[in-house]
């Protein structure tokens, strides 16, 4: 299993290279050509969500972004630590309807981006886990 972790600053302009970032690893791990554009998507609405939360709560801890390569499947967990209160919206100031609104069409948008999606959060932030299948690698003799 090899791992890649990408770390970056809650900003926006950090987005798009996460995508690029993920798009190289997962094409280097045997994703299809077809579904590099569903990971791009995917990763670059989980990355937005993330640094959107980031930002309206305050929390200065960068973004972080594992891309994992498994034998019959390429994974991408995206976490965040921006806490969530026990009903599920911001801990924290700003308008929480608006926030929590954001951060339910962020999920839909991966949801229907990925057939494989784990979303979890808690009072120390959140975490989304997107899986794709790989073809398996030949054997060597």
């Amino acid at each position: 299993m090899a791992t890649v972790e990408l770390r970056f600053s809650a900003l926006p302009e950090h987005v798009r290279t996460a995508r690029l970032v993920a798009a190289a690893v997962a094409r280097r791990s045997g994703v299809e050509e077809a579904v590099l554009d569903e990971v791009r998507l995917a990763v670059g609405e989980a990355c937005t969500r993330a640094v959107g939360l980031h930002q309206t709560s305050g929390v200065s801890a960068p973004v972080r972004v594992l891309l994992i390569e498994e034998e019959k499947q390429f994974s991408i967990e995206v976490g965040d630590e921006a806490p969530r209160s026990a009903a599920g919206a911001l801990a924290g100031g700003g308008d929480e309807m608006d926030a929590e609104s954001e951060d339910e069409m962020g999920l839909a948008v991966i949801s229907g981006l990925v057939d494989d999606v784990e979303v979890s959060a808690d009072e120390h932030g959140g975490h989304i886990r997107m899986s794709w299948p790989t073809p398996p690698t030949a054997l060597l003799p």
